[in-house]
């Protein structure tokens, strides 16, 4: 690949992680620990993540068990999750918090659907733009007289494929979670 394509490679790569990991949040009916990866609890005056703080396991396909290493956690683990928009309402035990995931309505599917669908729209478009200042920066070049023109159709050619290969993942990653949602 030639060098003055790999930084937008690099720009349309974390796009696409971007979008992967947005998608692992959206919860489809059965119990994923992925969704508490944006939860932050207070531990003794640093915002940790919940990973480094308790064990989280899936016992059941809908539910998820959260054990905190120490038992003082347990409520403010319980106001994080409460406080987030994961739209869940734990129950504890004083040592372990469950989250119940209840089955999805055939409705909010649909609307699950259309919001992962409105993602990947998001994604391409930023991909979209990572072409375009691509493009422009090539014009710079040619206008500076350092390339050809020429050189700089190849290079536009080549950015337009790596804009349809990117393009290509995340409607790939878009249909595989909309299948997820979908499926009761």
């Amino acid at each position: 690949m030639d060098d003055r394509l790999v930084q937008f490679n690099d720009k349309m790569q974390k796009s696409l992680d971007n979008l992967v990991e947005e998608l692992t949040s959206i919860r489809a009916g059965r119990a994923n620990p992925h969704i508490l990866d944006k939860i932050k609890i207070d531990y003794y005056g640093t915002p940790t993540s919940l990973q480094q703080v308790a064990n989280i396991n899936v016992p059941e396909p809908r539910m998820i068990q959260i054990q905190p290493w120490e038992a003082s956690l347990v409520k403010e683990i319980e106001k994080a999750i409460l406080t987030s928009d994961l739209g869940l309402n734990p129950n504890n035990d004083g040592k372990v918090i469950r989250l119940v995931f209840p089955e999805l309505t055939e409705e909010r599917r649909k609307e699950l659907a259309k919001d992962v669908k409105k993602k990947g729209e998001n994604a391409k478009v930023a991909i979209r733009n990572i072409r375009r200042d691509a493009n422009d920066s090539f014009k710079k070049l040619s206008k500076s007289s350092d390339i050809s023109e020429d050189e700089v159709k190849g290079l536009e050619a080549d950015a337009q494929k790596m804009t349809d290969k990117y393009i290509a993942k995340i409607d790939e990653a878009v249909e595989a979670k909309t299948k997820e949602v979908l499926t009761v």
